[in-house]
């Protein structure tokens, strides 16, 4: 059965259908298959399942706060702030690029997301400085990884829902805090270290009243991960809620405070963010039918079984786990990875004592991972089509930056108070 599925899931794949189609059909070929009286109601009802957990409601709400800062001036003033420190030392803009996706995360909670609004500015002072162009678009493309592990994070909460078992987003959003900071530190010491040996102009000092002109400007646009992060953290506000806070935040912010965006772009911009919520509750929905045909062939135990045997070891499993989230991610955008694998995995973790919180930000890790790994990054894409340049050029300078997040990787594995410490 499981040979059937992904053969129909290929097939279409390679008839060029957008994924969601290949999601939701091949289960329902399979059912018919197997079992010609399946009732479609239930198959229905399984879609709709998909897509009724009230934490989904978040999803909508930070994209949309993230397409309105997006549209704004939000990411040019935390640019000009970091840049206005740092920018002057060896490797100084780097580091703001580095920092500034790892702040702008805090923000949109998605990786594509940052690549556009970072990416766009921080690109063209990265060549005017002396980089060379595949270095700066893989710092930029790489360095988003930042954004699917610090809250607010839709991998997370995508996770959440497949995992099931009353996996707390809030708690999640916690502990991607000290991942993000080892991906922005490992990329900031990466970047002094690269432009001693590339011996890269220094940038100009900043002088003490631009700073401070700089700070003030980006005193609210810092308050947002403040009011985010201390209001999940504190427990004033859940999740759910802190995506309307954020939509309410970014709207008075960039509409009413700094007047960059025409009260009535509002209505386009929310536009975009409805295609952009429609195709991922469309994925969601078709992850709950698949993972439903799966269970009902016993398909997860099948594989664990095969892959992981009959009694294996936590690292064992959080080794495996690593792996194919990673390598899925590499082909498959990484919210059907982890809409596919998660149900797959979390009884195998479950059975070796693994912390599911602690999965969570394995599984998140590796999917910000693969996706700005080639061939098939969805963030590789994306960085292409908003600077312009080809493919082999995009990805030309990631092996390092990919070497340095192996690494990280393999500490989170091992180390599991790295993500659990903050809970």
């Amino acid at each position: 059965m499981l040979t059937t599925l992904l053969s129909i899931m290929i097939i279409l794949l390679f008839l060029n259908f957008p994924m969601m189609i290949p999601l939701i059909v091949a289960p329902l070929v399979i059912m018919f298959i197997y079992n010609p009286m399946v009732n479609m109601d239930l198959l229905m009802k399984q879609l709709v399942t998909g897509i009724e957990s009230p934490v989904l409601l978040a999803v909508p709400l930070f994209i949309f706060a993230a397409d309105i800062m997006t549209s704004g001036k939000t990411s040019n003033r935390l640019l000009d702030f970091i840049g206005s420190f740092v920018g002057h030392l060896r490797g100084g803009y780097a580091v703001t690029t580095a920092a500034a996706c790892t702040m702008f995360g805090a923000i949109s909670g998605s990786t594509q997301a940052t690549v556009v609004a970072v990416g766009r500015p921080m690109r063209e002072r990265l060549l005017k400085i002396g980089y060379k162009d595949s270095s700066a678009m893989a710092l930029i493309i790489n360095s988003s990884d930042a954004a699917l592990l610090i809250p607010p994070s839709i991998g997370m909460i995508i996770y959440a829902l497949a995992a099931g078992s009353g996996v707390s987003v809030g708690d999640l959003f916690i502990a991607g805090i000290i991942p993000g900071l080892m991906v922005f530190l490992s990329f900031a010491l990466y970047s002094v270290i690269y432009a001693k040996v590339k011996d890269i102009p220094l940038a100009n000092r900043v002088t003490w009243p631009e700073r401070l002109a700089f700070t003030r400007k980006a005193l609210l646009p810092l308050g947002f991960p403040v009011v985010i992060i201390g209001g999940i953290y504190t427990g004033i506000f859940t999740p759910v809620e802190a995506s309307g806070i954020s939509v309410l935040y970014a709207f008075i912010l960039e509409v009413f405070i700094f007047k960059t965006i025409p009260l009535k772009n509002i209505p386009k911009i929310a536009l975009s963010t409805g295609l952009v919520t429609s195709a991922v509750f469309i994925l969601v929905a078709g992850g709950q039918v698949f993972t439903w045909v799966l269970g009902y062939a016993r398909i997860p135990q099948q594989i664990t079984e095969a892959v992981l045997g009959t009694d294996p070891s936590a690292i064992y499993v959080l080794l495996m786990v690593s792996l194919f989230f990673f390598v899925g991610c590499m082909f498959v955008d990484p919210i059907v990875v982890i809409l596919i694998l998660t149900p797959i995995f979390v009884p195998a973790a479950q059975a070796a004592g693994i912390d599911l919180i602690h999965l969570g930000i394995i599984v998140t890790f590796q999917a910000a991972l693969g996706s700005a790994t080639p061939p098939f990054g969805v963030d590789i894409f994306t960085a292409s089509a908003v600077f312009k340049r080809p493919y082999l050029e995009v990805i030309k300078s990631t092996p390092p930056f990919i070497a340095i997040l192996l690494v990280i990787g393999i500490l989170l594995i091992f180390f599991e108070e790295l993500s659990l410490i903050l809970i």
